[in-house]
């Protein structure tokens, strides 16, 4: 038996989608990707929605519209996929690290709130492996020193926060439609806002700064996705809440199953809903073997896992610095161990994961 960590759920509907575009002769900049786009505004609860070639130029996309430049700081969690810090640097600003709550994994307030300086001007809070990050208390910090919330919505794609969809929080949410996501469109992203003269930049941002054709207003890049791309995203968000739903169902399993007292589970935020773009456990240093270990024995059976993160973001070499201090993010980057949860994942094979897991010595 052989499952892996992460993998792509796609059907004949995917296949159709890509085929008629094919058809269509219309690659790029035809109607597909407008389609989506209202869709996933339509999801989000938000009034509009961008796509973008990936999440990272979502992320940088709305920090440069929203006029982030040098000089300029942006709080951040420490423990995140390095694309929430590289997305500052991109704009010429300085990411500065906040830590992160050890039981939900997502940016501490308290950590965030010691950081503002008169040079803060957002912060980007990221709802990590498919949880909300606590909304409400950065929300605040962000009105009281004027300075604007952006969601990492990378990893949370169809997440609620008390009653809301992740994704219209903030000045804007940003998705990723990698191929592991909780959705895919091959590469892809998405920027949502409730705010129409900011999408309209960030429209020009990704169009090489175009207002109309050959008409340059601003500096831009070329973000764009394609219509293919686009037409998968449309099939696949048909069956998003599906796909969460298995997850959640898989998740669930999960929780009633294992029962190692020195493997720690996944907390869950009340009030919110978590999506489970990643099961992950903390193997703590009282248990039996050491994380490390744990993984070659669940490897040499089978059993595919991942560590996200094993470095947090203030100990990469890029960004090293000694007077930045995040301790809860280095110590869950020793512990932190995913399991599979995608949809593909079998309830056979989910029972296998956790008798195993259960009779590791």
């Amino acid at each position: 038996m052989q499952i892996p960590i992460a993998q792509p759920r796609a059907g004949e509907e995917e296949i159709a989608a890509v085929t008629r575009v094919l058809r269509s002769g219309m690659l790029a900049q035809g109607p597909e990707v407008a389609a989506f786009e209202e869709k996933f505004a339509r999801y989000c609860e938000a009034r509009h929605a961008i796509a973008v070639n990936n999440g990272t130029a979502a992320l940088h996309a709305a920090l440069a519209s929203a006029g982030i430049g040098a000089g300029d700081e942006v709080i951040v969690p420490s423990f995140s996929f390095i694309a929430t810090a590289t997305c500052v640097s991109m704009c010429g600003a300085r990411p500065v690290f906040a830590d992160v709550d050890p039981d939900y994994f997502t940016i501490d307030p308290e950590s965030a709130h010691a950081l503002f300086t008169r040079s803060t001007k957002a912060v980007i809070g990221v709802h990590l492996f498919g949880q909300p990050f606590d909304v409400d208390p950065i929300r605040e910090l962000c009105l009281d020193h004027n300075a604007i919330l952006i969601e990492d919505a990378a990893q949370a794609h169809g997440s609620v926060y008390k009653g809301k969809k992740v994704g219209g929080l903030g000045k804007a949410g940003c998705f990723s439609f990698y191929p592991t996501k909780n959705m895919t469109t091959g590469e892809g992203g998405m920027v949502t806002t409730n705010d129409a003269d900011y999408a309209a930049k960030i429209r020009r941002f990704i169009n090489h700064g175009q207002s109309e054709k050959y008409l340059h207003t601003s500096f831009g890049y070329n973000y764009r996705m394609t219509d293919i791309g686009a037409a998968i995203g449309s099939a696949q968000l048909k069956k998003l809440d599906g796909f969460n739903k298995r997850r959640l169902h898989n998740a669930d399993y999960y929780d009633r199953h294992l029962k190692r007292t020195r493997i720690v589970l996944p907390a869950r935020r009340k009030d919110c809903t978590h999506v489970f773009h990643q099961y992950v456990v903390r193997v703590t240093k009282e248990f039996s073997l050491t994380r490390e270990q744990l993984m070659q024995d669940l490897k040499a059976k089978g059993i595919g896992t991942a560590v996200h993160y094993p470095i947090p973001i203030h100990r990469q070499p890029v960004y090293q610095s000694a007077d930045t201090s995040c301790p809860v993010a280095l110590e869950l980057s020793s512990e932190v161990m995913s399991l599979p949860v995608h949809p593909l994942v079998t309830d056979e094979q989910l029972k296998y994961i956790c008798d195993t897991v259960n009779e590791v010595i």
